[in-house]
C-alpha cells in the first residue's frame, strides 16, 4: 500500500450514478437501465474558479457552498434523466410550458437556479430560522442568554439529525447512499496509491473526513458556538443576525473541513469524529456495480500531474 496522498478530488452520489470533481474537469457517470455506463465530462467552472477566489479564506467557503449546490442539483437532474431512459416521459405541465415560453432555451437553467434558491430558503428556514422562533417562548422562563442559545442550538441539531435519520429509511435514498459509500471508497483507494479496481476499493471504509455530511454537521456546530456569543433580543432581530452570519459560518466550516481533510492530528480526528459517525446514516456499503460507477467517475477526472490534485 502506497503513501497516503491528500487529494482535493471530491464527489457526490447521484441517482444510479456518481459525480466527481477534479482539478480541471467534472465527470458524471450514470448507469442506464440497460446497464451501460454513460460518462459526461465538463470543465470545472463556478464563481470561485471564474474569479479565482479559492485563495481567500472564509469567502471561498461561503461561495463554494452555493457553487456546490448548483452543480449538485444539475448533476442530480441529469442522472435522473439518464436513469429513467426508456420510461415514457410525462407531458410538460402548465408551469413548465409557461417557463419554456418565457425563457425558451434558458428555461432549464432558470428552473435549476430557482430550485436551488427554493432549497436554500427551505433549509435556512427549517434549520436556522425555525429553531430561533421555536425557542423564543423560553425567554419568559430563562434569563441567561447562554442557556437560551444552547437550547436553540440543541433544537437545531436535533432537527437536522432527525431529518437525516428519516430520509435514511427511504428505499430510494438508501440506494443513493450506497453510491455515496462507493464514492468514498474510490477516493480512499486513490489516496492510498492503489490501482482503482473493484477488489481494491471494496476493502475501504465508507466514512471520509471530507464528506458533505461532516461539513453540514460542522456547520451546525459552528453556528451553535457563534450564535451563543450573541445576545437574546426579539425573535426578528435574532433571525436577522442568524441570516447575516450564515456566510461566515459556512466559510469557517469550509476551512475546518479543508484542514481536517489533510490533517491526521488527534485534535482534527476529534473534531471530525461526530461527522464521521453521522456518515453511518448517509453512506451504505455499495455493490460491485456501484463501485464500478464510482471508479469510472474518479478515473475520468484524474490528471497526469498528481500535484494538481493535492488539497
Amino acid at each position: 500500500m502506497g503513501e497516503v496522498r491528500r487529494t482535493s478530488i471530491g464527489g457526490q452520489a447521484l441517482i444510479e450514478g456518481v459525480m466527481m470533481r477534479g482539478p480541471k474537469e467534472i465527470a458524471i457517470v450514470v448507469r442506464r437501465p440497460d446497464q451501460q455506463l454513460i460518462v459526461k465530462k465538463e470543465a470545472v467552472g463556478g464563481i470561485v474558479q471564474k474569479y479565482k477566489l479559492n485563495k481567500i479564506p472564509i469567502l471561498r467557503g461561503a461561495i463554494a457552498l452555493i457553487d456546490s449546490m448548483v452543480l449538485g442539483m444539475r448533476s442530480l437532474t441529469y442522472s435522473a434523466e439518464i436513469a429513467e431512459e426508456g420510461i415514457e416521459e410525462e407531458e410538460p405541465d402548465k408551469f413548465q410550458k409557461m417557463m419554456e415560453k418565457l425563457f425558451k432555451d434558458k428555461a432549464n437553467d432558470v428552473l435549476l437556479y430557482t430550485s436551488v434558491a427554493i432549497a436554500m430558503v427551505v433549509s435556512i428556514g427549517l434549520f436556522f430560522i425555525g429553531p430561533t422562533f421555536a425557542t423564543s417562548f423560553l425567554g419568559r422562563y430563562v434569563e441567561k442568554n447562554i442557556v437560551l442559545n444552547l437550547a436553540e442550538g440543541f433544537l437545531r441539531l436535533s432537527m437536522f439529525l432527525g431529518y437525516v435519520l428519516l430520509i435514511s429509511r427511504m428505499k430510494d435514498i438508501q440506494r443513493v447512499f450506497q453510491y455515496h459509500g462507493a464514492e468514498h471508497k474510490a477516493i480512499y483507494c486513490y489516496e492510498h496509491g492503489e490501482e482503482l479496481t473493484v477488489e481494491n476499493t471494496r476493502k475501504y471504509t465508507t466514512l471520509h473526513p471530507r464528506c458533505g455530511t461532516s461539513f453540514l454537521f460542522i456547520v451546525m456546530t459552528v453556528s451553535i458556538i457563534m450564535f451563543s456569543m450573541i445576545g437574546w433580543p426579539n425573535p426578528w432581530i435574532r433571525a436577522a443576525t442568524r441570516l447575516a452570519l450564515l456566510p461566515v459560518v459556512a466559510g469557517i466550516s469550509y476551512e475546518i473541513i479543508k484542514i481536517g481533510g489533510r490533517s491526521s492530528s488527534p485534535i482534527m480526528k476529534m473534531i471530525n469524529y461526530p461527522g464521521m459517525l453521522m456518515q453511518k446514516l448517509t453512506t451504505f456499503e455499495p455493490d460491485d456495480g456501484q463501485l464500478e460507477v464510482a471508479i469510472e467517475a474518479l478515473k475520468s477526472v484524474l490528471v497526469e500531474n498528481e500535484e494538481e490534485t493535492k488539497w
